[in-house]
Formats: structure tokens, sequence, C-alpha cells
């Protein structure tokens, strides 16, 4: 790599290739033509990575030789007057990137092939609803005898992440800044990339906690585990699955967090589902006892109020049980206590899903929790 400056870590590489639904394979046919192909693949528990294809064909031909893996990801797009106000060139897209090179083997052990396709399913279809692939189930045997079932060994692991490394912290500062002012959908999650690869730039104002704490805008794969215990822990979820909770959890608008900056442990997290003008609900405010009273719960609710997707909302509602006066402290007033529509209007609320939700006649809870 031309610039050490932008070398993405062999385990952060991998990661990417494991979070990308398709991988991108080059290669050249015995005769030394060039092979470029969009495959599904899947990263094995031994580092190796396989995919499949049928038995004829140009893929086919070029079992044995050397061969490149490539993923990429689109960050953000950076305009230039970030920048310069009058210049064109500074204008740049920030992108991570990784390579795999090693040579293409079959897999010829009945067993391992069969392991291969059960990973590639599992990564495809989570959900399952399918028998298991196993080499000793006669439903897969026609399948696994027709197919060839491809692995790359590493020989060598690479990575490049171009996130505004060679600019200077000032200037990274201001990337940041204009990232979380213009608020794109993938904008949080690129802010939280450029600080991790810059952290001698100050983050924003609005991500910028108590002492020892960091603000997480955007929460990744390991953060989105911690975030699901967190709520999985409290009351009012508990009508709800952890599957249900996950879900939630990655159907929302927005999710922040808090985190210890020593130890990278999740302390707080909260949730906003918005249509980005008019309206934006939050739920599962939820801040780890031991943090509770210190500042932690202000913060977390000032970064979530600011974040891209609520800040312009018109109406912001929650609902809470016994939290009224933290958040009439944040400006939150009784919904009903307001008087600004002309006209008579009603409240009303369908609830969905589990019978047990509607079997609980005269718990005044319940309205309450199934709103969360």
């Amino acid at each position: 790599m031309r610039k050490p400056l932008y070398a993405m870590p062999e385990a952060e590489a991998l990661a990417l290739f494991r979070a990308s639904p398709t991988l991108h394979l080059a290669t050249t046919t015995p005769e030394g033509s060039p092979v470029l192909r969009v495959v599904h693949g899947v990263v094995l528990e031994d580092g190796s990575i396989t995919y499949h294809g049928g038995r004829k064909g140009e893929k086919a031909s070029c079992l044995g030789r050397e061969a490149v893996l490539s993923v990429e990801q689109a960050v953000a797009t950076i305009p230039s007057t970030v920048f310069d106000p009058e210049l064109a060139c500074p204008a740049t897209t920030y992108y991570r990137s990784a390579q795999v090179h090693g040579r293409l083997e079959e897999i010829e052990a009945p067993a391992a092939r069969a392991a291969a396709l059960q990973a590639l399913m599992e990564r495809l279809q989570p959900e399952g609803g399918y028998a298991p692939i196993t080499a000793d189930d006669p439903r897969y045997a026609r399948t696994l005898a027709g197919l060839h079932i491809i692995r790359v060994v590493p020989t060598r692991v690479s990575g490049k992440a171009k996130l505004g490394q060679n600019r200077r912290p000032e200037q990274v500062q201001e990337v940041m800044a204009f990232l979380w002012r213009r608020g794109l959908p993938g904008d949080p999650e690129a802010l939280v990339h450029v600080q991790r690869a810059n952290p001698a730039a100050a983050p924003p104002a609005a991500l910028q906690g108590p002492a020892g704490l960091r603000l997480l805008p955007w929460l990744d794969v390991r953060q989105r585990a911690a975030a699901l215990e967190l709520v999985a822990g409290v009351d009012w979820t508990r009508d709800a699955t952890r599957a249900e909770l996950a879900a939630a959890l990655a159907s929302s608008s927005a999710l922040v967090g808090v985190e210890e900056a020593a130890t990278g442990r999740l302390i707080a997290t909260a949730r906003a589902i918005s249509d980005g003008t008019r309206h934006a609900w939050i739920y599962d405010v939820v801040v780890e006892a031991s943090w509770r009273q210190r500042g932690v719960g202000e913060a977390l609710m000032g970064l979530l109020l600011d974040h891209p997707a609520v800040r312009q909302a018109r109406e912001v509602r929650l609902t809470t049980r016994d939290a009224e006066g933290f958040y009439e402290r944040l400006g939150f007033a009784r919904r009903e206590a307001l008087r600004y529509r002309p006209w008579r209007s009603v409240e009303m609320t369908l609830h969905q899903g589990r019978e047990a939700w509607f079997g609980r006649v005269g718990d005044e809870s319940t309205a309450e929790e199934v709103s969360r």
C-alpha cells in the first residue's frame, strides 16, 4: 500500500468480508484471460473464504489458479466545500476496502462440503426455515454432487480505510461536524468511522459527553449486542422475545449509546422511530443502574434529540411511568396539556401480536407497556 496511514488491521479487513453480502472474485483462466465475477461467499471458522459454482463454465476452469477476493464499503462522499470555498479538487469519497489473496481450491471431503454450504445458508438466511445441510441427507446429495465448492486460503490479507487520515485534526473536526449537520442516513455511521480513524480530532459538540464517556451516534455489531442486553433487562420489555427486541433495535431510525471510553463497555442506549419531518417516537431509554444520577441520561437524550433522524421532527413523543420529572427538565410536557390544534382529536391505538397483550383486563400498565 502506497500510504501506510490508510492501512487496515487484518482482523478489521476480515470483519468487512464477514459483513459484506457479496464478494468480488478476480482470477485468470488457464489461458491467462482475466475473470471477474461477483459471488456469494462466507468466511469459515478457520479464516478461509468459500463460495460455490457449477461444474461447467469459466469459473470452473479457474480451479488451482491464484485469485483475489475483494469487498468495499462506500462510507461517505465529502463535498469540496468542506475544505475550500471555490475549488472542486478537494471533493472526495471516504471508503473501506479489503482484499484476500490465495489459491482457488476445491473442498473435497463430503462433510466439509456440506458444512461450507450450511455456513453460507446461515449467512444468507439466518432465520432458518430449512433442513440443515449435511453430507448424509439424501435430499442434498444431488446438489452437493453437482457443485464446485471452492475455498480461498488466504496467503495475504490487506485492507484500506481512507477516512481523512491525511488531514489535519482541525480539518477532520470540520468533516465530522459537516456529517452531523448533513445527516444523510449513513452519515452517523460515517462519523463514527472517521472518528475512530482520527482519534486526535475532537468530535462535534453534540457528541462530547461527560468525562470518561463516549457518545455513540451509531452502534456497530458488538455495541448493538450490548444494547440488546440493556433493553432486554428492563421490565417494560418482558412481553417481547429477544428476537423481537433485536428486530426493533435494527429497525430504528436512530439507535444511540454511551460507552466507557477506557473499556468500551456500553452503559446506556436509546432509540427513536421517525419520519424525519413531522413525528418521532422515542423508545427504550435505558441507563445501567450504577450510572444513573450522574448525567448520563441527559447526555444520552441530548444526543438522541440532536440525531439527524430526530432533530427535524416537529413533534417528539415518548411514554414514561416514573421519569416524568426527568423528561420535563428536557422540555417535554404532558401531551393532553398542549392545546395546539383547533380541532378535536382522539388518540387511538391497535394492539397487534401476542394474545397475552389483550388478556390483562384491568392492568393499568398494559397500554403504556405496549406503546413502548
